[in-house]
Formats: structure tokens, sequence, C-alpha cells
């Protein structure tokens, strides 16, 4: 087969992209989606959902190391070792059955651009993630996997590209701490979570003691296939699915020993307020506590409640008593973050600094008025109107379909979960919600986090 212009091939992909954008969006996507899962014999969890539509194929491949497994000290390394990822990959050893000559960045760069094709890695708190989009023309395919492939399992980390993303970092460390909102949430974090991994955050002093052996130690231990999940979604068939999910995982690092056991989140024995003074226009103010993990069975009614306290934008209280009443913020929400281990419950707005005190009074009280009485029915089934007539927007295309499967697969969430949504938000009552909030948010236990108090505040 000729090999396509790249600029055609970008045409081609993003047009494709439309396409399965649109076709999701057609009456037929409201049907019931199929996930099928199973254990690659590599060890890896796999998870597939049958796109035969649009002529494309996106995967997804999460390991457990994400930033929770930052050594003490040594916050960023997860960060670091995701992004080296795309930094070139090693030649496969001597008599492998792998393809294998060494590639640089640039030559892996050109590589995937010369098909079309789109990788990208990083890492969030509880995983980190590797993604492939490309189109399902077997050859082009074919040599798109190869190329991820190589990347998952011969990384490199080049000194030099190392020393280059980690001098980036702390430049952005040193930048993102001038920032009020980020200095806001970084304090957050570490007040909610104290010495939990949760709470730790990248700084000049971490990144600093981060080593090339660090990167290449973490890798090895953490990218094994027993501590992957593979996510496909695409014009593949299942003997095709299952045949690339192997090939993705058997050359990854020896099954590495049972993830480390992360300590508990320990829910807050009593409030606790910061204020930090920042030469910023406005105060941003932060406050919550540890609520809820994403398999947690008040999922549901803690997201209903939340549409109507926060999550609803312009039709939400917290909304109508902190910017429409009294006029105190442009801007107020609430929402909750579920992860592996209890995540946050947040509420957030920025204000002017002599009405701070003020604002945060009132976005308070909202929150214990609610969690104590819950919502009205007819604020009830305008939330429930709003999730349900907005989910076909989740997943109005292959990439968040994608992220959609692949965080049911992580979370150990049921295969019907897509087909079930609805009815799981429509059987939410008033008396779940208020149950929920009580379990979950207790007001007088609150972390306040303050960035741009005025001097009188202090």
């Amino acid at each position: 087969m000729g090999r396509m212009m790249k600029s055609e091939m970008k045409k081609l992909l993003c047009f494709t992209a439309v396409c399965a954008a649109l076709g999701a969006l057609a009456p037929q996507a409201h049907a019931v989606l199929p996930i099928e899962r199973w254990t690659a014999k590599s060890g890896a969890r796999v998870v597939f959902v049958a796109s035969p539509s649009i002529p494309m194929l996106d995967v997804r491949v999460d390991f457990d190391a994400g930033s929770r497994y930052d050594p003490e000290g040594k916050a960023g390394l997860a960060n670091l070792t995701a992004g080296l990822l795309s930094a070139g990959v090693d030649a496969a050893p001597a008599g492998s059955a792998a393809a294998g000559k060494a590639r640089s960045e640039g030559e892996m760069s050109d590589a995937f651009a010369d098909i079309g094709a789109q990788f990208s890695a990083s890492s969030g708190i509880d995983f980190a993630s590797a993604r492939l989009r490309t189109l399902s023309n077997p050859a082009m395919r074919a040599e798109a996997l190869e190329l991820i492939t190589q990347a998952l399992q011969r990384p490199a980390f080049p000194v030099s590209a190392f020393e280059r993303d980690r001098q980036i970092a702390m430049s952005n460390v040193r930048e993102n701490m001038t920032r009020p909102a980020t200095a806001a949430r970084v304090a957050f974090f570490h007040a909610l979570y104290g010495r939990h991994p949760y709470g730790y955050s990248a700084t000049e002093a971490s990144l600093s003691a981060i080593r090339r052996e660090d990167v290449a130690a973490f890798y090895r231990n953490a990218y094994a296939a027993n501590r992957a999940v593979v996510s496909i979604v695409g014009a593949v068939t299942r003997q095709e699915a299952e045949a690339l999910a192997e090939k993705l995982t058997a050359g990854l690092p020896a099954a590495s020993a049972a993830a480390p056991e992360m300590p508990p989140v320990l829910p807050l024995k009593e409030g606790l307020e910061e204020r930090i003074v920042h030469p910023s226009e406005q105060a941003h103010i932060l406050v919550g506590q540890p609520a809820i993990a994403r398999n947690d069975p008040d999922y549901f009614p803690l997201l209903v409640g939340n549409q109507v306290l926060g999550g609803g934008g312009f039709a939400s209280r917290l909304t109508e008593q902190v910017r429409e009443k009294r006029g105190l913020s442009y801007s107020v929400y609430s929402y909750f973050l579920p992860l592996q281990q209890p995540g946050i419950f947040e509420m957030g707005l920025q204000t002017r600094k002599d009405q701070a005190d003020q604002a945060l009074k009132v976005a308070n009280q909202t929150v214990a008025d609610f969690a104590e009485k819950g919502p009205t029915e007819a604020e009830l089934r305008a939330a429930k109107d709003n999730l349900v007539k907005g989910f076909p927007l989740r997943i109005d295309g292959n990439a968040k379909l994608l992220d959609t499967v692949a965080s049911i697969a992580w979370y150990g969430l049921p295969l019907d979960y897509l087909d079930t949504w609805g009815e799981k938000v429509e059987r939410v009552t008033s008396a779940d919600v208020r149950a929920a909030f009580a379990r979950r948010v207790q007001p007088d236990r609150m972390v306040t986090v303050i960035v741009g108090a005025s001097e009188r505040q202090q």
C-alpha cells in the first residue's frame, strides 16, 4: 500500500472523528452498548466495545502507576515517568521476536505522524494512561500498534530528555505557584490529606531529588501487565481486539509484586481554616473534605444532589444564593471527585477580598442547609432531566466513549453501567440525597483555604 501524505492523513483522521461524533449523536447511539471484558494471557484486564461504523481505533492502556505511588519527597515521579514514554525507545534485545531498532524521540514522533496516528501518555492521581488513536485500516493499524507497543515495552528514558522534562516541570511549578488558584489547590489537598499520597504535590525540591534511575525503577515496578487495564473502542473484531491486547502487554516488565498498600484516607476530625496572603485582586476560596470512593453506593444520590447544590451552573443553589441574590461572586460551584480511595467534595468561588468572609459565610450556610434538608421535588426533577438528557454528550464520540469504558474497567463498575445509568439517576429520591449527604458531607468538619485574603482578615 502506498503511503499517504501526512496532510492528507490528518484531514482524513479529522473527517472520520467528526463522522464518529455525528454518528454517536444519531438515535441508534442510545441503544445498548455491549461492553466485553476478559483477562489477557499476560494478566492484563481488557474491555472492548465494537464500533464498526467508522474506520477508527481508539486504545487506552491504564497502569496502576498514578501519583499516589510517588515516594515521599519525590512527588512528580509518576508524571515524569509517563511523559517520558514518548521520548524514544531502546533497540529490542538480540534474538528477541520483537521488532526492533532504537528510535529517538523525534523518530517516534515522525513515525506516528507519517500514518496520521496520535499517541500521548500522562499520569493522574490513581493511574497513568497511554492513548492511541489511529485509522483501523489493517496496515496503518498494525504500524501504529507496533509503535505504541515499543513505547510501552522499551522506553529509553534518555538522560537528555529526562533533564529537559524535569527542568520544565520545575519551571512550571515556580510559575504555577504564583497563581492564586494553583496555590489554593496545593494548600487545599495538603490540608485534606496530610501525608497521605493524595496530598502530595510536586515542588522544586521534590523534582530536584528525582534521578533518571528513579524513573526507570518506577517504570519497572508499576508498568507491569498485571497492573494494566486495556480499553479498546473501534472498528475491530473481538478476535482482533484480543490479539491487540496481547501484543500491547505481553512484553511489559515481568509481573511485579502486588502494588504497595495505600494508607487509609482518614476522615477529618474537625474543621480547619488556612488563609494565605497573595497580591491577587480577588480571594480564591476552596472548602471541602474527603468524601467518596468511585465504587461507593452513594455515588448516584450525591451526583444528583450536587447537580442541585452546585453542579448545575446558573440553576444551582449556590449560584442563586451567592451570585444572584447577593452579587458576591461571578462563579461558584461544587462537585465530588470520586477516586480509588475517598476523593474530595469541593465547593469553590472567587470574590473581592473585602467580601471574602461574607461570601464564605453564605456559601457555607447554603451547603449546610442543603445537607440537612436536601432538594425540593422541583429541584430534583430538574436535576434528573438535566443529567439524563445530557448523558449522550458524555459518549458522543469514540474518544469520550473510550474514557467512560476505561473508567468502568478501572473501578470495576458493572458492564451494564452505560445502559442503567439513566435508570439509577431516575431512582434517586430526596430522602436518598439527604441520607447520602449526611454520610459524606459534614459542614462542621470542612477544610477552608483562602488565597488572597486581605490584611484585615489575617
